[in-house]
């Protein structure tokens, strides 16, 4: 079965009501695009995962259910099987290795995405245009700053990339300036 970003939007808003989380998942989408033209991936499937990786969370929050039930759920619905491993392997909580492009992009992108726009938020007028690398990582060492924010998470994805920090702080702040509006944002870029 051939899913739409349209199917999975509808399906993200069945079972999504939270604005800030369906905002994380347009924001996780935005970044698994970006990250699927730079690795020779497949952009559709990469933002489907992307937009669904967290879908299932406002009603399953519990750790060990979490993607767990929404892996069972896409594959019921017939998602291809590479946007179901990545949804789970995104929770290392289950096992399940990242081992394909798709699942190490979504593990590099998932968290980070929300530390970023936290910094985002905290900024004179809200401005992802000025947000920057070296602001990010210093926020990063606060630790009361965005608590939930696993930072251990973000490590791994950055190891699982292969890629320096600020380098990839820097690319998801590009790939999200020209969706601030859709976060909440603005960009001053």
């Amino acid at each position: 079965m051939n899913h739409t970003r349209d199917d999975a939007w509808n399906l993200l808003c069945e079972w999504t009501a939270s604005e800030s989380l369906r905002r994380h998942a347009l924001g996780v989408e935005r970044v698994m695009r970006a990250l699927a033209r730079k690795h020779g991936g497949d952009e559709e499937a990469f933002g489907l995962a992307g937009l669904l990786h967290d879908f299932d969370y406002e009603r399953h929050p519990d750790i060990n259910e979490h993607c767990k039930v929404g892996a069972g759920v896409l594959e019921a619905r017939g998602y291809p099987a590479e946007v179901v491993r990545a949804v789970l392997a995104h929770n290392p909580v289950h096992g399940v290795p990242a081992d394909t492009t798709m699942a190490r992009c979504l593990v590099a992108a998932d968290e980070l995405v929300g530390f970023v726009v936290a910094c985002a938020l905290v900024r004179p007028g809200k401005d992802i245009g000025t947000l920057e690398a070296p602001s990010v990582r210093k926020r990063l060492k606060e630790k009361r700053f965005a608590a939930s924010v696993d930072r251990a998470e973000i490590a791994r994805g950055v190891e699982l990339l292969g890629v320096e920090l600020d380098e990839h702080v820097t690319f998801i702040i590009e790939a999200l300036r020209p969706i601030a509006a859709d976060l909440g944002l603005t960009s001053s870029r």
